[in-house]
């Protein structure tokens, strides 16, 4: 496949943070937005701090220090999963030496009853439960082999139209991702 291919696939973003008041019949979502700007349109999020206190601290953090602008989603694999980059590695920016001792934090895992269904905001982690640092996924579709293992921390609020689009890029498989 040639490189103008490839590139198609790869979604860079910034983000912005603001705080709303919102009511919302997902009792557990609290009242922080982010905003990820696409080139295929934006996609808000919210967050579960009861669920996952520690990392929503995290992200959030990494979210305010403006860790995730000019990344990218690495993997969109239909029906299943859109993966943000970690910030070390995915970045176009280089980091700054804070931002960069933030981003190789990890955090403990917080696994949950909250199931993983599409709009799911999931950590990525190695093997070890207590890996997770930057990466992370929004559910594309249900993945009930996901629950109870993975640390959920929030929700799609806005933008399943634009998770749709990025589901009807053209992909390539490379190794156990699908790009």
């Amino acid at each position: 496949m040639s490189r103008t291919s490839w590139v198609s696939i790869v979604v860079w973003f910034s983000l912005l943070a603001f705080l709303v008041q919102v009511s919302c019949e997902d009792h557990r979502l609290g009242s922080a937005r982010v905003v990820f700007q696409t080139n295929y349109g934006d996609i808000e999020f919210g967050f579960y701090p009861s669920v996952a206190p520690k990392t929503v601290d995290h992200i959030y953090k990494l979210v305010r220090m403006g860790c995730y602008n000019t990344n990218h989603f690495f993997r969109v694999d239909k029906g299943f999963v859109a993966q943000v980059a970690d910030v070390v590695n995915g970045r176009q920016a280089p980091l700054n030496e804070e931002q960069r001792e933030e981003a190789e934090k990890t955090v403990v895992g917080e696994f949950s009853d909250v199931k993983h269904v599409r709009g799911i905001l999931s950590m990525g982690r190695y093997s070890d439960p207590n890996s997770a640092a930057s990466s992370f996924s929004i559910l594309l579709g249900d993945a009930p082999h996901l629950d109870g293992q993975y640390a959920i921390f929030g929700k799609l609020t806005k933008g399943d139209d634009t998770l749709r689009k990025l589901e009807q890029l053209p992909t390539r498989q490379e190794g156990i991702f699908v790009m």
